[in-house]
């Protein structure tokens, strides 16, 4: 049998973490209890892989928090780069948005965590709170939307989005309250969205 270097072993332990990761981010996303075990066999890992990787139940969940969330936050970049600044934030929310409905499962599992720990997600909250403010930072400057919004303002303006019902039809229902919340903001801007 062939000697593997240390960059094939390297190679395979990061391939088997990127494995346990996909995996956990589809699992927990469908049940916050979702057994480790299934998560390790669906990766196609054995439990001492899983669990050298991944210690703890809380460890995997924050992991899979805080990469899920430098994709939300690394999306308004991405966005202020090929649109408008009000395009880009409207687009923005309505990622967010979809984000937080489609993954319940994920955010139950994070409640759970954060509720037997000293809130262990407040740090990989920062990313998104950043491009937020990044966001409201390139609309301010462009002058189309209000002056004086922050981020916290912004995230109690959307945070009724965490009360539709994710069982019902909620795509209609969210996309109106993001309409609504984007009227507020550009409401009183100094000059209006689409202006020259």
């Amino acid at each position: 049998m062939p000697q593997q270097t240390d960059n094939s072993l390297r190679s395979d332990a990061l391939q088997n973490r990127e494995r346990i990761l996909e995996v956990a981010i589809a699992e927990l996303t469908r049940s916050a209890d979702v057994p480790l075990s299934a998560i390790a066999k669906k990766a196609g890992v054995g439990q001492a892989t899983f669990y050298r990787n991944f210690p703890t139940r809380e460890a995997l969940v924050m992991e899979v928090y805080g990469y899920e969330m430098t994709q939300v936050a690394d999306l308004a970049d991405q966005l202020l780069n090929t649109c408008p600044p009000d395009q880009a934030l409207r687009e923005w929310m309505d990622r967010l948005a979809r984000y937080a409905m489609t993954k319940a499962g994920l955010a139950d599992a994070i409640r759970q965590v954060a509720s037997a720990r000293d809130c262990p997600g407040k740090s990989g909250y920062a990313p998104v709170a950043a491009a937020a403010q990044r966001l409201l930072d390139a609309n301010r400057k462009a002058g189309t939307i209000r002056p004086g919004v922050t981020s916290d303002d912004f995230f109690l303006a959307i945070a009724g989005i965490w009360q539709i019902d994710s069982s019902e039809d909620w795509q209609p229902r969210l996309t109106w309250l993001m309409d609504l919340v984007m009227d507020g903001l550009r409401a009183g801007a100094p000059r209006p969205s689409g202006a020259r």
